[in-house]
């Protein structure tokens, strides 16, 4: 069963959580692309995005509830448009924080119109291929990174980005269910969220003001 796109973190959905947040946290982190993998083939997709040096560019966390504010607000609406730009993706559940976005992201079926004998199924520099994960993640942060660059006047996806994304391909309903509730609770663990810059203090100036 498909979550609803916008859940609520304070949700009761009555899962069981077989694997510990760490557990999860670390899973995803050392997924970046599986080699020969196709990830344009229907399948649910687990991602986590990442601010630059994890500036808290999307709003805060108050009281276990995520309160956005306009670029949160960017982050958000950008994602939900992903289905307007990708049609063969369906949006699952997923939270933006105040420093990144967790998702889940169902492909339902090949692109329609995109060649299916001899179509390049595996990523490579300068050569994206149509309707895979890496590509919708791109035009998400870019479509995020334009929106912000014009209220700040800035340039640059490197100020408003970590450089690439983490994901899982989930291969069965256990584990995302398992995901699911993780994402859905994200907020409420905030203080112990391995990116929360608190529990993991940096030093460093702030790369890209906020003009409000």
């Amino acid at each position: 069963m498909v979550m609803p796109a916008y859940p609520q973190p304070q949700r009761d959905l009555g899962m069981i959580i077989n694997r510990t947040r760490n557990d999860l946290y670390q899973h995803h982190r050392r997924s970046i692309r599986l080699q020969g993998y196709n990830y344009r083939q229907p399948g649910a997709y687990y991602v986590t995005i990442c601010t630059k040096a994890r500036q808290c560019l999307f709003g805060d966390v108050v009281n276990g509830k995520m309160r956005l504010n306009h670029f949160g607000y960017i982050a958000f609406s950008c994602w939900g448009a992903i289905p307007a730009h990708f049609p063969q993706v369906e949006l699952d559940t997923f939270v933006v924080m105040p420093n990144h976005l967790h998702g889940i992201l169902i492909i339902t079926d090949t692109l329609v119109g995109a060649p299916q004998c001899g179509a390049p199924t595996k990523e490579q520099f300068g050569k994206p291929v149509a309707g895979s994960i890496p590509t919708v993640i791109r035009s998400y942060k870019g479509a995020v990174t334009k929106r912000i660059n014009k209220i700040c006047d800035t340039k640059g996806t490197s100020l408003i980005w970590q450089r690439d994304f983490y994901e899982t391909v989930n291969r069965d309903d256990k584990s995302l269910n398992n995901i699911r509730q993780y994402i859905l609770e994200n907020p409420l663990s905030w203080a112990n969220d391995p990116e929360n810059p608190s529990a993991n203090p940096e030093d460093g100036d702030l790369i890209i003001d906020i003009p409000f």
